[in-house]
């Protein structure tokens, strides 16, 4: 086993050889580089951006400690003539982004430290393919290793329209010193929605704009459609089939030119944020010089996560072509699955089933398995049940109206296909399905879960009927 090697250049040592060097410092990385370390590698790890990865620091976890703030406006506002008085709740936006910081300020060093303690080097800076084995690192000097992940992530994708500079991405909304008042988001996926939810209760005037008809593609279009109702309520506007023509600056804010069934429009908004996808990040690593096959969606991989054009190279989360979602725990599964295939041979293939996913508004919206249509043109016998629970009583004891369910159910196995949920606290249940579909338990199953009462969780069994 390739242990590393150094060797001195003048004043200087640096390491020129590792058995496995990490492309990116997120979930998928340190899951990967933990594991092989601990199997004795030799193990270095290089970002040229705070270790953490989008979903600690950019991502998942600030974003859902800014919608806490969302939800105890939205939950004091729905129990208004219930006992309780909203007018004097607010959001101090200023206090809630502070609150966020507690968190991700503390993040890059904690994993930098646990990385380090399980003998792994952390190096920082731009690293680039110079050879199919090895990089170079902006001020580390060039560095070679038998193995390579990639897991690099993902970044906003290229708007090309005039003034698309002025574009804020998430990032940059997380850090926001004072919420504007006029608020346009480009695109109809989870960025823009989870977003607007929050500003929106915060007292912003939000509009998405999306270039389709049909907003949040990957979920279910019956619950899409009442979550967007519930969005008109609290004063989130989303225009269809309109796209982004230009952005112009215009005094303290923004003229923004958007068409819309071949008919353009001008409107003013103080901050235009970049909700319109995200691509692999992998355009700087120069992937050409190690022989490495990638496309739009990303480094061209096998069933095991290798490289199909390099066998010393593994790739895994957004930086990988696979057919798994750009989820965290996708990632960090199949960072593991890379590194037991390095560490092992080609053994071990990720597995997708049951992988649950969720738009985290104000309710939040969750999927798991097949959509309906997607049941029936793999040609599965269905059923289909579906329940409006806006006045079942756990929705009825937070007064929230706007709920539903979906489940799609193989009638010959009895198994989930496919779970669709809308309300409070559903990002939870979600999992049970997840749990369901990925060991193949029948509805009988579930419905023998005795569960605590009276709880969310105990209406998984009315659910299924």
């Amino acid at each position: 086993m390739a242990r590393a090697l150094y060797v001195a250049e003048g004043d200087e040592v640096s390491t020129r050889n590792f058995d496995l060097i990490v492309l990116g410092v997120g979930m998928a990385a340190v899951s990967a580089a933990n594991k092989c370390a601990s199997a004795g590698w030799s193990v270095a790890v290089v970002d040229e951006l705070p270790y953490g990865g989008t979903c600690a620091l950019r991502g998942c976890d600030p974003k859902k400690m800014l919608r806490r703030g969302a939800e105890i406006i939205d939950a004091a506002r729905l129990m208004h003539g219930k006992g309780i008085d909203p007018n004097d709740i607010a959001i101090n936006w200023p206090d809630l982004v502070a609150f966020t910081q507690t968190f991700t300020d503390k993040m890059p060093g904690r994993i930098e430290n646990g990385l380090e303690s399980n003998g792994v080097t952390t190096l920082h800076g731009t690293a680039r393919f110079v050879g199919e084995d090895t990089i170079e690192i902006d001020g580390e000097g060039q560095f070679q290793a038998n193995h390579f992940l990639i897991a690099t992530g993902a970044k906003p994708r290229t708007i090309d329209v005039p003034g698309s500079e002025h574009l804020a991405d998430s990032t940059e909304f997380m850090r926001l010193d004072a919420l504007p008042k006029r608020i346009l988001f480009i695109g109809g996926g989870f960025i823009s929605f989870e977003f607007g939810h929050i500003a929106a209760r915060a007292g912003s005037k939000v509009c998405i704009i999306d270039r389709g008809e049909r907003p949040l593609k990957g979920f279910d279009a019956d619950l899409v459609e009442r979550l967007v109702a519930r969005g008109e309520e609290v004063g989130i506007q989303l225009r269809r089939r309109t796209s982004l023509k230009a952005i112009e600056k215009d005094g303290t804010g923004f003229l923004v030119t958007v068409e819309t069934d071949n008919k353009t429009k001008d409107f003013r908004a103080d901050l235009v944020v970049h909700g319109a996808g995200r691509v692999p990040a992998i355009d700087r690593l120069d992937l050409a010089a190690a022989n490495v096959e990638a496309g739009d969606k990303g480094i061209a991989v096998n069933a095991y996560l290798q490289s199909t054009s390099n066998p010393k190279i593994y790739a895994a989360g957004d930086a990988a072509d696979t057919q798994g979602a750009p989820l965290t725990p996708v990632a960090v599964f199949e960072g593991k699955v890379a590194a037991s295939n390095m560490l092992k041979g080609n053994r071990t293939k990720p597995d997708y089933a049951g992988v649950p996913s969720a738009v985290f508004t104000v309710p939040e919206l969750t999927r798991v398995g097949m959509l309906e249509e997607e049941a029936r043109e793999a040609g599965h016998d269905i059923r289909v049940v579906e329940n409006d629970t806006g006045d079942w009583y756990s929705n009825l004891r937070v007064g929230e109206s706007c709920a539903a369910t979906k489940v799609i159910i193989d009638n010959e196995s009895d198994t989930i296909l496919g779970a669709h949920l809308l309300g409070p606290e559903y990002g939870e249940i979600i999992n049970f399905f997840g749990l369901a579909i990925r060991l193949g338990l029948t509805t009988s199953d579930l419905k023998k879960m005795v569960s605590v009462y009276p709880s969310v969780g105990s209406d998984l069994g009315s659910m299924l009927s």
